[in-house]
């Protein structure tokens, strides 16, 4: 037991650094995204893409390392081979990855949907004071505001969560360049 919850012995340096660059990165182009579509100040909108991008990229390294142990020993070698020496023995690998990418971006979409969401409504209701009694067609007009709002919240989080991905994407598309012309 003890020797599962030692520390690694060889540490993905590589793989580290270019998850705090792809951090940096996805902050501060949703930062952005949340700051022009939703008008949240800036300080807000980079609070809260540092929260959404923060929590699902630790959720997901947990989930990550959850899964590695009782991943099939060829998964596993491809794995360690493209981490450690930026390649594939396999060519077959490619399509499973292409895969795994696109539902780890729905996982992410829907983590840090669901985050902002819990965050807006929390930081509201402790700026929210006592509200007087509402008539009928006031509460009316509050829910379809806030369904309004809700449909907006999940086009704002899709198109941040896609172009903080395009941007990854792209870093790893030069990154794999420039690789490959040496």
């Amino acid at each position: 037991m003890s020797e599962e919850l030692s520390l690694p012995r060889i540490l993905p340096i590589g793989a580290i650094l270019f998850e705090t660059l792809f951090l940096l990165v996805a902050i501060s182009i949703e930062g952005y995204v949340l700051h022009r579509w939703l008008k949240f100040d800036k300080k807000s909108s980079i609070f809260y893409a540092i929260a959404m991008n923060v929590f699902s990229s630790v959720l997901g390294w947990n989930i990550f390392f959850l899964v590695e142990p009782i991943l099939d020993v060829n998964l596993k070698s491809e794995l360690i081979s493209y981490i450690f020496f930026n390649n594939f023995k396999n060519p077959g690998t490619q399509s499973t990855i292409i895969f795994l990418a696109f539902l780890i971006f729905l996982g992410t979409f829907l983590i840090k949907f669901l985050l902002l969401k819990i965050l807006i409504i929390t930081l509201r209701e402790i700026g929210k004071k006592e509200e007087m009694e509402t008539s009928q067609k006031e509460k009316l007009q509050r829910i379809e505001k806030i369904q309004l709002q809700n449909n907006n919240l999940i086009a704002t989080t899709l198109i941040a969560n896609s172009m903080s991905y395009i941007a990854i994407t792209l870093i790893l598309v030069i990154r794999n360049l420039s690789i490959g012309l040496k």
